[in-house]
């Protein structure tokens, strides 16, 4: 019998691609033959990951569909920023032909699909080709619990008041604006979003769901998930990590820095993600806050992409300020190896925008994070922290929102003090996440019944029968088993 093939659709967005490639180097590894779907220049990102499974892993390298909304160059939401998203979804699922083409051409075809839930489009695809869908999802489940609700509810939540969410565990609401903004982005009759609404939608229909979580974080979501899908394939396989996507010579003067102070937990790692630039007045308020705070911190700052950001002041860090925190503040430009900061003895503090890779990245390194959410899932994210886990303290909130510096610097010296009860909880957490993906430990073992689950595919692959009746019933696969 021909090994298990299933074929891997990541979407083309830096969060949503690396833990994606975390989890396919796990499957690779209990030698389950993997192709990935990838357009030319998302390609190189996958090169480590190739490297390390050259007889496992193959690419199905297909050219990024044209979008009059997309420009000729741009085959990554890096690219574009979160506007993106939508042109992209329609895109891609213009490559579903290509992608048909190949598998029925193909002498061992893959027997599941493993897609990134933002390609829920796929359900038309995965129909065709009369394979199981396993959805992933990159984010937290309490993130996809509120997200789901707001696709079903899509005309009804247009009040600017708080939004109650009730059925959801703890009945969490949020203002209208703090909602996913992929979701706030949807507008009635356009056709690009009506196609995003409908793909969001599909995924309800995927056979399986795993998400970069763990239980100890999100266990009564990962529960109501399960029990609002009617069964059990809903894997939670995290913290997946990025760390072996890290150059570990690239920043290394970083980690030598940290090295010379010897106080556990003391410095604030300051980061707002590989897309989010802030402007002159967020820059000036979170210098001077740091500065006030009388704390060690390592500031890392992203560079304007365009001229007119240089002549407006974003990211711009204000005169005077590096020679004025010399000795006990870092700033770097560019690029850091965030999770090897993160995971340095005396980082004890993490000053983020909250998106999900930042977060379980500090959970599993045990550092509290002071929550600065700007958009996409962030809000949600910040809540679960601050809210309801207790590891996180609210800074600022809101992307154009320009924090007081008084109260920053206040904030800041409260967590990193000492063993803050923030600290104190992010250790603890730090102890669960390990613990999650350490051999027999709750997320390990999920990752081993996932693998036993696509197993039993290949030994059902035979009855076509099953795999017919699966794409015509509004049944999941797994109940016609």
């Amino acid at each position: 019998m021909a090994k298990l093939h299933i074929l891997v659709f990541p979407y083309p967005a830096q969060g949503h691609l690396l833990p994606l490639l975390d989890l396919t180097h796990r499957l690779a590894l209990a030698d389950i033959t993997i192709t990935i779907v990838i357009t030319p220049k998302n390609l190189r990102i996958l090169n480590p990951l190739l490297s390390s499974h050259p007889n496992t892993i193959q690419t199905l390298v297909l050219p990024f569909p044209p979008h009059p909304k997309i420009p000729a160059a741009a085959e990554n939401i890096r690219d574009v920023g979160n506007t993106g998203n939508y042109p992209f979804i329609n895109a891609l699922s213009k490559l579903q032909p290509q992608i048909i083409h190949w598998f029925t051409t193909h002498p061992n075809p893959p027997a599941a699909l493993l897609f990134d839930f933002f390609l829920g489009w796929t359900h038309q695809l995965a129909s065709q080709l009369t394979i199981p869908r396993v959805a992933f999802y990159p984010s937290g489940a309490f993130f996809s619990t509120i997200f789901t609700r707001c696709w079903h509810n899509s005309n009804g939540l247009a009040s600017n008041s708080k939004i109650h969410f009730h059925g959801i565990p703890g009945s969490p609401s949020f203002k209208r604006d703090h909602l996913p903004s992929v979701f706030l982005r949807y507008r009635e009759s356009d056709p690009d979003a009506e196609f995003v609404k409908e793909s969001f939608l599909s995924n309800h229909a995927a056979w399986a769901c795993v998400f970069n979580t763990f239980s100890a974080l999100e266990g009564p979501y990962l529960d109501h998930i399960r029990a609002e899908l009617g069964h059990a394939r809903v894997f939670a396989v995290g913290p997946l990590s990025s760390n072996r996507l890290e150059n570990p010579g690239r920043g290394s003067e970083v980690l030598t820095w940290l090295d010379a102070f010897e106080e556990e937990g003391s410095v604030l790692y300051v980061c707002f993600g590989s897309q989010k630039l802030l402007n002159k007045k967020q820059m000036e308020s979170l210098a001077l806050g740091l500065e006030r705070s009388q704390t060690r911190f390592v500031w890392v700052v992203k560079t304007p992409s365009t001229k007119e950001q240089m002549e407006e002041g974003y990211g711009l860090v204000p005169d005077g300020f590096v020679g004025r925190v010399s000795g006990r503040g870092l700033v770097v430009t560019g690029w850091a190896p965030q999770v090897a900061i993160l995971s340095h003895r005396v980082v004890g503090g993490f000053v983020s925008h909250c998106g999900w890779n930042s977060v379980t990245e500090a959970m599993v390194s045990g550092v509290a994070i002071l929550a600065w959410p700007m958009e996409a899932d962030q809000f949600l994210n910040a809540r679960l922290l601050v809210e309801e886990r207790g590891v996180a303290a609210w800074v600022c909130e809101g992307a154009n929102s320009v924090p007081n510096p008084d109260e920053l610097g206040r904030v800041v010296k409260r967590v990193m003090y000492g063993e803050s009860p923030e600290k104190r909880r992010a250790k603890l957490m730090r102890e669960e996440g390990v613990r999650a993906v350490s051999e027999g430990g709750d997320s390990s073992m999920q990752v081993d019944q996932l693998v036993e689950a696509l197993l039993q595919l290949r030994l059902n692959k035979h009855d076509e029968n099953k795999f017919s009746a699966y794409t015509q019933s509004s049944k999941t696969f797994g109940e016609l088993l």
